[in-house]
């Protein structure tokens, strides 16, 4: 027979780690499941990126975060996760992909990449920046188009086209340009996101405006070429000159895995799963929704900082359950 875990955890970022240390305190047979590396989504953010919170707020289970600045770099997230990990010696399986879901005689079958897992309950903690959004448009498929960005020298002195206007598009612009690139971008509205980080608005708001870095507002991409990019703007169809295409056009929870366990999605432009906000359980019955992935599409609700407390309610519940 095989073993049956009293809860398996599916991604290993903040949340999920949060949720093996309330799993441990709890006295709960847990598994951590986790694709990549330990944090994985953090490992991929921008190498120079420093968060919007204070450390202090993406502290978990009493162990103090430590940065030099007031906000931490993802450097010290990075440290700082990898100590929680081994402090409390979680049990957690990197580069282990999970494949499919489903619920068998009360119970539930995880399938993944190296092997087979059965648990009464399951939560799904796995984040939103693994799937990017894309912009489907011809040529998008090119090498010359990335939908992450990771650091600037890669693109020094070649001309950059930056698609979106928010946090992460605005920081690949600035460093890229500063950097030595020719950097332009294509924003859908007036201007940059009114959430870009305060500190770093200002700064795009006046390359843009000197023209150090050129800004296409109310504008989108219509095609890439090996050469060149064309795009729609107010005033018709503009073709220039481009190396690259960094489409940081934001990224949405693997809707695939709610869909396998019967997870409801509201039928809005959110497709917000249907979850209780008092235990995070889902309208399937033992399966939880923890983090990022309570929002649905919109990814701006749910944050490692406001998030970190769904691990608590969980686990209490589960083990409540499980009691009775």
């Amino acid at each position: 027979m095989n073993h049956l875990y009293d809860v398996i955890i599916v991604g290993g970022g903040p949340i999920g780690l949060a949720c093996g240390v309330e799993a441990q305190k709890n006295g709960l047979d847990y598994l951590i499941l986790e694709k990549g590396a330990l944090t994985n989504s953090i490992y991929n953010y921008p190498v120079n990126m420093t968060f919007f919170s204070t450390s202090d707020r993406l502290e978990m289970a009493g162990i103090p975060f430590m940065s030099i600045g007031n906000k931490p770099t993802r450097t010290e997230a990075l440290e700082y996760y990898r100590r929680i990990y081994f402090h409390f010696k979680l049990k957690v399986n990197l580069y282990e992909a999970v494949q499919t879901l489903e619920k068998v005689d009360g119970n539930f079958k995880i399938t993944t990449s190296k092997g087979v897992y059965h648990t009464r309950k399951i939560v799904l903690a796995t984040g939103f920046y693994d799937l990017p959004n894309l912009m489907n448009v011809p040529g998008e498929e090119l090498p010359k188009v990335m939908h992450y960005y990771k650091e600037p020298w890669p693109f020094v002195a070649q001309k950059v086209l930056v698609v979106g206007g928010a946090n992460s598009a605005v920081d690949a612009a600035l460093e890229c340009w500063r950097k030595g690139a020719e950097v332009s971008m294509v924003l859908l509205g007036d201007e940059v996101d009114e959430n870009v980080k305060y500190w770093v608005r200002p700064d795009i708001m006046n390359r843009i405006k000197e023209g150090s870095i050129k800004a296409f507002t109310r504008s989108k991409v219509k095609e890439i070429r090996q050469h060149e990019v064309v795009i729609f703007t107010p005033d018709g169809e503009v073709t220039f000159e481009n190396d690259f295409v960094l489409a940081m056009t934001g990224y949405k929870p693997n809707f695939a895995l709610l869909d396998q366990l019967g997870v409801e999605l509201s039928l809005d432009e959110k497709r917000q799963p249907c979850y209780d906000q008092a235990n995070q359980e889902s309208n399937v019955p033992g399966v939880y929704l923890a983090g990022v992935v309570c929002g649905g599409l919109n990814t701006r609700e749910f944050f490692i900082e406001n998030s970190i407390v769904h691990a608590e309610s969980i686990m209490k519940d589960i083990k409540e359950k499980l009691s009775n």
